[in-house]
């Protein structure tokens, strides 16, 4: 594929977990990325790996100019704006509606959903203006993260379920706006995953044991990048519009 017809995507929360194989993942298949994270350190080390074909914006994507220098770097780095946007920045929360902290639920609820939010509109505020010119000859693509206990209550962290309920409701809502424009809006439902999210999350060491006990070998980034990247690489014509991935052993949620 030439340099010109690489498709460049951004993806939030690159510096761990899901992002990060994300990141990997893309480059990896030729795909241009820019990668966004608060880890400055990370995305410096990701920039020398990955090489050319990576770029990193640090900054907490709850600022909207983080959201926008995001999309100007994709301009000024590969010289034309991103037909891929992977929403996957977020953070979780443990504990029941009962007893979670309404604080920290705050914190959450700006990052799971306001933030993602903008981060939506922005992206298809601007595929409004390309794609439905190139449609079906080329491929727009806007990725969100939810999660299954955005689908399934659960009953350890059902106050950051109800984020992703809201989350899952964004991304559906967009798929009926843009979709008719040759926009693909995709979400992606993944179960118990290994990553850094349990320990941001609260979750202490013996629930993740409790984890891996019941329901290992859990998920990994890998396969969820592995999903996004299926998604992404279907001919213009074929949305896959959601996908629920769980460790084969998980029952509930």
């Amino acid at each position: 594929m030439s340099e010109q017809n690489k498709r460049i995507a951004i993806v939030t929360g690159a510096t761990s977990g899901i992002g990060e194989a994300t990141a990997r993942k893309l480059v990896a298949e030729g795909i241009r990325v820019i990668g966004n994270g608060r880890n400055a350190e990370k995305l410096g080390l990701l920039e020398s790996e990955l090489g050319n074909d990576f770029y990193g914006v640090a900054g907490d994507i709850a600022h909207e100019s983080v959201i926008e220098s995001l999309f100007d770097a994709a301009q000024d780095r590969f010289g034309k704006q991103p037909d891929i946007v992977v929403a996957n920045a977020g953070r979780g929360l443990g504990g029941s509606v009962v007893d979670s902290d309404i604080a920290e639920f705050q914190k959450v609820l700006q990052i799971n959903v306001t933030s993602t939010l903008a981060l939506l509109q922005k992206s298809a505020r601007l595929m409004i203006g390309f794609q439905p010119d190139l449609f079906p000859d080329k491929a727009a693509d806007i990725i969100i993260i939810g999660s299954v206990v955005g689908r399934n209550i659960s009953p350890f962290s059902a106050v950051y379920g109800a984020t992703k309920f809201a989350v899952h409701a964004l991304a559906e809502g967009l798929r009926r706006e843009v979709g008719p424009k040759g926009i693909r809006v995709s979400l992606i439902e993944p179960g118990i995953l290994i990553s850094g999210f349990q320990e941001v999350a609260g979750y202490s060491d013996a629930t993740v044991s409790a984890f891996n006990e019941k329901w290992g070998p859990l998920l990994i980034g890998e396969d969820v990048a592995n999903t996004i990247h299926f998604m992404v690489s279907q001919p213009p014509h074929v949305h896959i519009s959601e996908i629920m991935i769980r460790p084969t052993r998980q029952d509930y949620p």
